[in-house]
């Protein structure tokens, strides 16, 4: 067996990192060429592992996640719920004057119709009771002339 790979004797080897240096780009000559920023290109990074392979490639920054999106104080279905109990109660508000307002005129007719009743009644009694004449065929007697005698009335 190897002594590396026994399993009692760790064999520790250095970490070489190489930065070798990127090529430019090949620009065609009529495309005129724009000066680039050093900070904008990434280090290119090799590292020789362990066993000795050699890994080469960009340093990638880690990604910052996205800033959570404030919460709004009040939910949103509280909201909701709060604009429907006010709605509701505007409703309510509106179906009581809406009973009062049939209480109202239902009285104002039951009161129409007792007035009704009470001048037709009367009228009728008028004309039932009333004395238009002698059309009824009835003797008229005028009682301050008559004069009574031992229960016996004599007109």
């Amino acid at each position: 067996m190897y002594p590396e790979h026994t399993p009692h004797v760790p064999v520790q080897r250095a970490v070489k990192v190489h930065q070798p240096t990127p090529y430019p780009p090949a620009v065609p000559a009529a495309t005129p060429v724009v000066p680039v920023q050093p900070g904008t290109v990434p280090a290119v990074a090799s590292i020789v592992l362990p066993d000795g392979r050699v890994v080469t490639g960009y340093a990638i920054n880690p990604t910052q996640p996205e800033p959570a999106a404030a919460k709004p104080v009040v939910s949103r279905t509280a909201l909701n719920i709060a604009l429907g109990g006010a709605g509701f109660l505007a409703v309510c508000g509106g179906l009581i004057l809406l009973t009062s307002f049939i209480a109202a005129l239902t009285a104002f007719i039951t009161q129409l119709i007792t007035l009704a009743a009470v001048i037709f009644g009367g009228w009728i009694a008028v004309q039932i009771l009333g004395t238009r004449g002698h059309q009824g065929g009835g003797t008229t007697v005028n009682i301050r002339k008559a004069v009574i005698k031992r229960n016996h009335f004599r007109g």
